[in-house]
Order: structure tokens, then C-alpha cells, then sequence
């Protein structure tokens, strides 16, 4: 058991003491996990003709490909946070980044479109308990009202993960042909599978160390039963105010991966004749400004101590730049506004990471994991059927149209995701940054059997 001789006042900070020191280590070696998921998740793009010519795909076919990740990571959301509150951080990401690994080794050494899409689940399912496995560990190890602001430095850090597939991917597969450069990142996952069950840790107190967040305040600082489990699902999908954020997130992120992680680059292309390597120049300024403002708005709502008001005023700012980009005079912006409304569409997009909180801050505290999925899989379910959406209609029109117009018309479902998105935002419920679950059910339900014992 490890010795500490902090204070409770030094454990609650960012920095002094052993609590507050091995908790970058844990967080840092989920990172590495979270890189792989971004990777993976907006890789496709750069290697679409890649793919086309190997398996011999249309738009259609691409675009399921795509999807099959956002697929198996939706269905896993809910089941990623069972694990996360049961099995505990620890085992769930070992265990899913081992699978993403063999998905990518399998992906890389397809002999046929078959075994890509399989390789693609495998991925999909491996990487999908991540996200939610890192909430769960923040909610541990971090101070409760440094939440949003972890969530947006774990985000940021992720989009590193998403650039590494835009340019430099787009590099390593001319140098290394995009088969050799999947297997490799499968090689790398196994490595950091390992670092993850030899370093992480679920809690402080595993390590003997003093309760930080929510365990410092409540008794659920062990995995609860299967039955309370089964009750806390219940009551969080019963839960109004676990929804809004669900479609803020399906919207926001659903246009962030269709721009992206699947047609940004084509259309950067063929609508503006800029080269492979332009475009994936240009959707990294989109996956910067994301990565960004994870970081930007998470602080921002920390200090301002307000969920609902920075959520809705960058849900608004991003409806804005899609309509710049689709109704701009003559309808196709100038090359000169791409930079800067390509970085806006990612900056604003980040105001997603505040649904993380808002689920969370109006659930019970013992089920983390599980409010946080049920959000979560909203920005999944727009990720897997919005580009899919998209390729149907190029596939249905691309004949038909000029590529301008091709994608006005495919771009405009992008519109009406963000639109929801803002709708969305209006009604999530005002927090101040706190978990208010047993403020707002004390008096309707005291002692209901919602309330989880471990």
C-alpha cells in the first residue's frame, strides 16, 4: 500500500501531494487509449480512394464502412458504462484496446471488403469504453468542480489523436501504404493495452491514497450491484433531464464527423480542386479549433459556474457557420473564408463536452458512467447515420449535379443537425456546476429506490 502524509486540503487540488500527482500518470496513460480512438474515428477519409481501389466501393459502401464503427460504438455506450461503474476504468480500457488493436491489425491485412468492415467493428467495439472509462476516472480523481474543465483537456487531447489521421496520416500512407500504417497503429495499441493495466488504477483509494470527487463525498467509492446497476439505468433514462444533452450531442458531433472523418475531404477536393494533402491541411484548422475549444469551453463554464449559457451560445455560433458555408453569395465561400470557417465548425462543435457534465450533474453520482454513456451514444448515433446520409445522396445525384451543388444539397442535413443541436441546448437543465440529483429529488422521492447502494 503506498504511504501519503497530504491533507485532505492538498488532496483536492491540482497540484501537491501523492493523490494529486499519480492521478496525471492515470490520466495520461487513458490519453494514449484516447489518441487511438480519434485516430481510428477520422481516419477514413484521408484513405477513401485508397480504399475505393482496393476493394473496388462506391460512396455508399464507403460511407457504411465508416458508419460500422459509429454503429458498434453506439450500441456500446450504455454497456461502456456498466462496465465502467462495475468492472472499473482499469480492466474495461486494457480489455477494449487489446480488441481495437486486433481490429486494426485485421483492417490492415483485409483481403476483401469483408474482412475490412470486421476489422472496423472489432475497432468500433474496442475503442468504444474509452471515452466513457476516462469520465469515470475523472469523476475519481478529480475535484468535482474541475470536471468540465478535465473533460475539455481530455478532449483536446484526443483531437491530437484525430490530426495524426488528417496530414501525417495522409503522409505515412505514401511512405508506407495505408495497410502497413493500420497495422502498425494495431502494433501500438497492444503497447499502450499494456501500459493501461499496469498503471491505471480505478480510484486513489485502490492505492491508499485519500478520496477525491465524488467519493470523497459519497459512500459509492466501490462498483455497486448488479441490481443497482440495473435501477440506476433505469432511473437515468427516466431521467428528463439526461436528453437534452443527448441531442446537443448528436447534432453538433454528427456534423464535426461528417465534415471531418468523411466527406470534408472529398468535397474540399472536388468542389475546390484543392489536392489531398490541401484538404487534409485544411480539416486539421476544423480538428484544431475543436481540440481547442474542448479546452476554451470547459474552463469557461467552470468559472462562469453555468452550463446552459456557454452551451447555447456555441450551439448557436455553430448553426451560424453552417449556414455561412452553405449560403454564402453564389452559394461556395471563397477560398479565402475556408480557414477560418473551417476552424469555427470545430471550435464551435466543442461545446459538446459540456453534455458530459450536464448528464452527470443532474444523475446520481454513483452512476458516473452510465448517465455520461447514455449522452454520449447521442453523438454516435449522429456520427453513424449522418455521413451515411450523406453518401446516399451523392451516390443518388452525384450523376446528376456538379460537385458544388452536390454537396450544398448533402450539406444542408448538416444544417438541420446543428439546428437540433441548438434546440437542445435551450433545454438542458442549469447545474451551476454541481451534482443537484439529490437536490431536486429529496423532497418528491426521499429515500426512493433510486437512491444506489454499492
Amino acid at each position: 500500500m503506498v504511504q501519503h502524509s497530504e491533507s485532505p486540503a492538498e488532496s483536492t487540488g491540482f497540484t501537491g501531494g501523492a493523490t494529486s500527482g499519480y492521478r496525471w500518470v492515470v490520466w495520461g496513460v487513458l490519453i494514449l487509449a484516447y489518441l487511438v480512438v480519434f485516430f481510428h474515428r477520422l481516419a477514413l477519409g484521408v484513405v477513401r480512394d485508397d480504399l475505393t481501389l482496393a476493394f473496388g466501393i462506391n460512396a455508399t459502401t464507403f460511407s457504411n464502412l465508416g458508419a460500422t464503427y459509429f454503429y458498434a460504438y453506439t450500441l456500446m455506450q450504455i454497456p461502456s458504462g456498466i462496465l465502467a461503474d462495475s468492472l472499473g476504468a482499469r480492466k474495461t480500457v486494457t480489455y477494449g484496446t487489446l480488441m481495437a488493436a486486433c481490429g486494426s491489425l485485421l483492417f490492415g491485412l483485409s483481403p476483401s471488403i469483408g474482412w475490412a468492415f470486421a476489422g472496423r467493428l472489432l475497432v468500433g467495439i474496442g475503442v468504444s469504453v474509452v471515452l466513457i472509462a476516462i469520465l469515470k476516472i475523472l469523476s475519481q480523481w478529480f475535484p468535482e468542480d474541475q470536471f468540465a474543465t478535465m473533460s475539455g483537456l481530455t478532449a483536446f487531447m484526443g483531437n491530437v489523436g484525430g490530426m495524426l489521421a488528417q496530414t501525417p496520416l495522409a503522409l505515412m500512407v505514401v511512405w508506407f501504404t495505408w495497410r502497413s500504417t493500420f497495422a502498425g497503429i494495431g502494433i501500438a495499441s497492444l503497447f499502450i493495452a499494456l501500459l493501461c493495466y499496469v498503471l491505471v488504477r480505478n480510484t486513489p483509494q485502490e492505492m491508499g491514497l485519500p478520496a477525491v470527487g465524488i467519493s470523497s463525498s459519497t459512500a459509492h467509492s466501490r462498483p455497486i450491484s448488479r441490481e443497482a446497476l440495473s435501477r440506476g439505468l433505469a432511473a437515468a433514462m427516466k431521467n428528463p433531464g439526461t436528453w437534452p444533452g443527448f441531442f446537443v450531442f448528436m447534432g453538433m458531433f454528427g456534423t464535426y464527423v461528417a465534415m471531418t472523418g468523411a466527406w470534408g475531404n472529398s468535397y474540399l477536393r472536388e468542389v475546390f480542386g484543392f489536392s489531398a494533402t490541401k484538404a487534409s491541411n485544411h480539416l486539421m484548422l476544423a480538428i484544431l479549433g475543436h481540440a481547442l475549444g474542448c479546452i476554451f469551453i470547459g474552463k469557461l463554464s467552470d468559472q462562469m459556474k453555468r452550463r446552459r449559457r456557454p452551451m447555447a451560445l456555441f450551439t448557436l455560433i455553430h448553426v451560424i457557420s453552417w449556414a455561412l458555408l452553405l449560403f454564402w453569395k453564389g452559394g461556395t465561400v471563397p477560398v479565402w473564408l475556408l480557414p477560418p470557417l473551417l476552424f469555427m465548425l470545430g471550435f464551435s462543435s466543442s461545446a459538446v463536452i459540456l453534455s458530459w457534465s450536464c448528464s452527470k450533474e443532474v444523475n446520481d453520482p454513483a452512476i458516473a458512467g452510465i448517465a455520461t454513456s447514455i449522452v454520449n451514444m447521442g453523438g454516435f448515433v449522429g456520427a453513424a447515420f449522418l455521413p451515411v446520409i450523406l453518401g446516399s445522396i451523392i451516390d443518388r445525384y452525384g450523376h446528376l449535379l456538379e460537385a458544388a451543388d452536390l454537396y450544398h444539397r448533402a450539406f444542408l442535413f448538416c444544417l438541420a443537425f446543428a439546428v437540433l443541436s441548438l434546440v437542445g441546448s435551450l433545454l438542458v437543465k442549469e447545474t451551476h456546476c454541481r451534482n443537484i440529483y439529490h437536490q431536486i429529488h429529496t423532497s418528491a422521492q426521499s429515500g426512493a429506490s433510486t437512491d444506489l447502494k454499492p
